[in-house]
């Protein structure tokens, strides 16, 4: 049985101040799997000097944090990454070829004995990335849109599940594991593990340079501004 994230007491997502959490107060998740979530962030112009020193200094104080958990709750045993269908070599192969970050900070994680997990499905995983290029695409048919966009959620929700299965199926009772993961995302936890959000000032800081970045681009553009996010439902990849 799962629950959606925030949907009250069989759920319960938690942020945690960085490096505040003492290992006192984490012996009442002793036997309970536990999991901190990274949302994933990615610039859409890695050109910008302050775009690039925010997103930087966001997956430093990310990991920072990610440590200070890991140092009161027990070792992280597990990382599951989204858009990763392989595990351990093959899986690390995929992450190398897509972002270079997120390569970086999991490789320092096995060296200090984590296990990437396989973690999306590769056929939903293509039918969700091919159907969400055609969203993109300006449609002149209603019904067509309307139709693509109910088959691109049903594409998700199987996405979604096969990603809390992995989850459920792979991290042991007392695990740490780790996801990474848009911050747009809609898997539904089991409800016997502890989900701890990872969210250093820095995050806020992106966002803020992120809409910042947005209301300027018109003006190189000569276009109407256009509501901008730090992910979309999938991200292929990045700096």
């Amino acid at each position: 049985m799962t629950q959606p994230a925030g949907s009250g007491s069989r759920f319960r997502e938690e942020a945690q101040e960085l490096g505040r959490i003492e290992r006192p107060a984490a012996e009442q998740y002793r036997g309970r799997r536990k999991l901190l979530l990274v949302p994933l962030v990615y610039s859409p112009a890695p050109d910008d000097p302050e775009g690039a020193a925010a997103l930087q200094n966001y997956w430093e104080q990310m990991q920072t944090q990610v440590a200070a958990l890991e140092n009161a709750l027990g070792g992280l045993r597990h990382i599951y990454h989204e858009t990763i269908t392989a595990s351990e070599e093959e899986g690390m192969e995929q992450l190398q070829a897509g972002d270079r970050r997120s390569h970086a900070f999991v490789s320092g994680k096995r060296e200090s004995g984590a296990a990437l997990e396989a973690t999306d499905d590769m056929e939903v995983l293509l039918e969700t990335l091919d159907l969400q290029r055609c969203l993109m695409i300006p449609l002149t048919s209603p019904s067509v849109a309307s139709r693509l966009q109910e088959w691109h959620s049903e594409a998700n929700r199987r996405r979604y599940e096969h990603i809390a299965a992995r989850i459920d199926e792979t991290l042991p009772d007392d695990g740490v594991g780790l996801l990474l993961i848009s911050e747009r995302h809609q898997v539904q936890f089991p409800s016997d593990i502890e989900v701890f959000y990872v969210s250093p000032p820095a995050l806020d800081e992106f966002r803020r340079w992120l809409q910042n970045w947005a209301a300027r681009a018109p003006r190189f553009h000569g276009e109407q501004a256009a509501p901008v996010d730090a992910c979309s439902d999938i991200e292929e990849g990045g700096e």
